[in-house]
């Protein structure tokens, strides 16, 4: 019976590995792909591990999350995850990158080597040099399904095929809208709902509060936060920036103050800390949803350390630019805009008296101009541009006339070939001109084609989701068979919320000649009314 018993158990299958045990036991790293090659140890970054293993087959979560800073090793726990789906689980698997371009650089960057450096998957995929090999930077078939690699700025590449397995990488850097057919993220989203047993994966630092695609995907999870002991008490806690401390604006003695005994933490006693740290949900909730936040101060020791993150601090602090990028990458959280809409009255109270259409004399100068189309009329602004975003409105004009007939057009035509002329007595021209598409669209794109080769022109539409303030523009003229010109006209997302935002940032600049100062002519109240109420 003992031997009976022993020989059925040597024929039943080794239970199914986690993606963690797959990575420990497959994954080498190359010199190319990382600054610690050799062979991957998930006990260097302990963080990852659940993460990774989550989204092994055993695990009932079907969407994780993972809102983070720099330098942890995010993508990599992505990477694992690849190889383990094309060793263990094969299936069709879309990867999505914020561009195509950016989809090429991971693929010969990260997957290439990921493929070459493991053996399990080199033999599982062609050398691409081979006939038929089902190998090309963007497509890498193997037994059991195909791995694809697309850019969030292509609607074609979302939509190829139904897949089980979806990453998507750096989720806050995709354009709000893709080519003109939708949010990229819920476009990739649809191509698994055929699949019961699905796994999505989505990883990014995040950007501006409120707008954040990661952070509304975390806050919609458990929310789980990774605790660490305290060497000296034992009492587990979530790293925060606060008790972060130094002295002497000296990044040299940055060292970390436990929040229940106050005990000294130095940077080297991390690794204990991460080995002994664990994951808690602070949000439970009912489903298969996982979301995880780790900040840059849980990087293992030898990576970015707490006297970097000081020496980061004290350099971007008095740059809210600069502030805005340390928060979002070293963080990991979102910046939270604190700018107010200035009193009208300010603004009105600090006119000049330069003469409106005229250009100022501060060195080399750009002139653009916005357009808003309304029905019985063109309104106009053109600014003059000086070194640091210092600016000058020269002229606002409101063209008057039905935005349906031809007239109010060739006007703005003939605004586009004036000729302004400088305190120098040199004469200027609008370099760019935008004109916002949301009213008389069809008008828009034929005034636009109409001066399309002066290269002076865009066509322009506001994107509430956008995330930049200029996305990736898409092709809006087509052939009789509906295929989409190449050389036709493009229409250009641009980000409200991030411009508004920028906006009442230089408004609130006060010192005349300080970098972003805005200057204006004498203009009538209402300008100032309209400028400050666009909420």
């Amino acid at each position: 019976m003992i031997y009976s018993s022993s020989f059925y158990t040597g024929l039943k299958p080794d239970p199914p590995l986690k993606v963690s045990e797959w990575a420990d036991k497959n994954r080498q790293l190359s010199t190319i792909a990382s600054s610690e090659p050799g062979k991957w140890r998930t006990k260097r970054t302990p963080y990852l591990k659940e993460i990774m293993d989550s989204l092994s087959s055993s695990s009932p979560t079907e969407k994780v999350v993972f809102m983070k800073g720099a330098q942890i090793g995010g993508t990599e726990a992505g990477n694992n995850w690849i190889g383990y789906v094309i060793d263990q689980t094969p299936g069709p698997m879309l990867v999505v990158q914020p561009t195509v371009e950016m989809g090429k650089r991971w693929s010969k960057g990260r997957f290439a080597p990921l493929i070459e450096d493991t053996p399990c998957l080199r033999s599982k995929i062609k050398d691409p040099r081979s006939r038929d090999s089902g190998n090309t930077v963007q497509s890498k078939e193997f037994p059991g399904g195909t791995v694809v690699v697309t850019g969030a700025n292509s609607p074609v590449g979302l939509r190829s095929m139904p897949v089980r397995y979806l990453f998507l990488d750096e989720v806050d850097a995709y354009p709000g809208d893709s080519g003109g057919e939708g949010d990229p993220v819920l476009l990739s989203i649809a191509r698994t709902n055929t699949f019961t047993r699905r796994k999505i994966f989505l990883v990014s630092t995040p950007t501006v509060h409120g707008i954040s695609r990661i952070e509304k995907e975390f806050e919609s999870s458990d929310k789980r936060y990774f605790f660490v002991p305290c060497p000296h008490c034992d009492h587990y806690q979530v790293l925060k920036w606060p008790q972060i401390k130094w002295k002497d604006k000296n990044p040299n003695t940055a060292h970390y103050v436990c929040i229940e005994c106050s005990g000294k933490i130095e940077n080297h006693q991390k690794t204990e800390m991460l080995a002994r740290g664990e994951w808690r949900p602070t949000n439970p909730i009912k489903g298969e949803k996982k979301g995880f936040h780790l900040s840059s101060l849980y990087s293992p020791v030898g990576w970015y350390s707490w006297k970097q993150a000081v020496e980061d601090y004290l350099h971007a602090k008095e740059n809210e630019q600069l502030l805005k990028v340390w928060i979002n990458t070293t963080l990991g959280e979102t910046w939270v805009d604190k700018g107010e809409v200035p009193d009208w009255k300010q603004l009105f109270e600090r006119r000049e008296n330069f003469p409106i259409g005229m250009v100022p004399k501060s060195g080399k100068i750009v002139l653009t101009a916005g357009v808003d189309v309304q029905k019985d009329r063109l309104e106009v602004e053109v600014v003059a541009w000086g070194r640091n975003r210092e600016s000058w409105s020269i002229d606002y004009q409101v063209l008057e006339g039905d935005t349906g007939s031809g007239e109010v057009w060739r006007k703005l035509s003939e605004l586009l070939n004036h000729h302004f002329i400088g305190e120098n007595g040199l004469e200027y021209m609008i370099s760019m001109m935008a004109v916002d598409a949301g009213y008389a669209t069809q008008e828009v794109y034929n005034w636009v084609r109409s001066h399309q080769g002066s290269g002076r022109v865009m066509a322009v539409k506001g994107a509430n989701k956008a995330l930049v303030p200029l996305s990736s523009p898409s092709r809006v003229d087509v052939t009789v068979s509906g295929q989409k010109l190449k050389r036709g006209m493009k229409l250009w997302p641009v980000g409200v919320s991030i411009l508004k935002s920028e906006l009442f940032q230089l408004l609130n600049v006060l010192t005349e000649g300080a970098p972003g100062y805005c200057h204006f002519p004498e203009y009538p109240p209402e300008y100032f009314k309209q400028l400050t109420a666009e909420q």
